[in-house]
């Protein structure tokens, strides 16, 4: 038996193939990983509908975005279906504000506008976002006013970066849309001239993304 196929040399090379696939896989996770942007939200978000003979509604989502990845990734824009089960009517919305909906912080223009998020590999960051009806043509002029469930399509817009030639296999997956449902209990108008009123998940529980 030589050297080169002795069990102490085989033992080595086998040792050194495991310590450089584990270099590998550190260095992918801890720096070439792509973005991994996920969405979650809670069971209670708020709905208004202030304007009078107008299409506008506002949706409020305490939204918390994850990112798993890596690399740095760049939300771009957050937008919202929303569809009523009912009828089968759907209605978008678009983010435009960070806060918490109220008349009074309206009128003063309290809210901070909504731009791009950057978020660092294996970090989140939580905001209170405002959706707005997406402009004069989305109807029906109030999709929401029927008590019952609501089902809501989230989809997140990210830079395209950091993937290009050779390395386009470095770039972020879009990230698939987050579905939820929420529940309106009850409807009274009057709410709106102050605030919101709350929908609810029927059992409680906060909207993950499906693995």
């Amino acid at each position: 038996m030589t050297a080169a196929n002795s069990p102490k040399a085989s033992l080595g090379t086998a040792i050194s193939v495991l310590a450089l696939g584990f270099s590998g896989f550190s260095l992918w996770e801890t720096s070439l990983k792509h973005p991994d942007i996920s969405a979650f939200v809670p069971a209670v978000i708020q709905y208004s509908s202030p304007g009078q003979n107008s299409n506008f509604e506002v949706i409020s989502v305490p939204l918390t975005l994850v990112n798993d990845g890596a690399r740095t990734g760049t939300v771009l824009a957050l937008d919202l279906a929303v569809t009523d089960p009912r009828t089968g009517l759907t209605k978008r919305f678009y983010a435009a504000d960070f806060g918490r909906w109220s008349m009074d912080r309206t009128r003063s223009g309290a809210y901070q506008p909504f731009a791009p998020i950057s978020l660092s590999g294996r970090s989140s960051r939580s905001e209170s976002v405002l959706f707005y009806t997406r402009g004069d043509g989305e109807k029906p002029a109030q999709l929401i006013r029927e008590v019952g469930p609501y089902v809501f399509k989230l989809s997140i817009q990210l830079a395209e970066a950091g993937g290009s030639g050779g390395l386009s296999w470095l770039a972020a997956a879009p990230p698939r849309p987050l579905t939820f449902e929420r529940e309106l209990l009850f409807y009274d108008a009057r709410a709106f001239n102050a605030g919101t009123i709350p929908m609810y998940a029927k059992d409680f529980s906060a909207a993950a993304p499906s693995l």
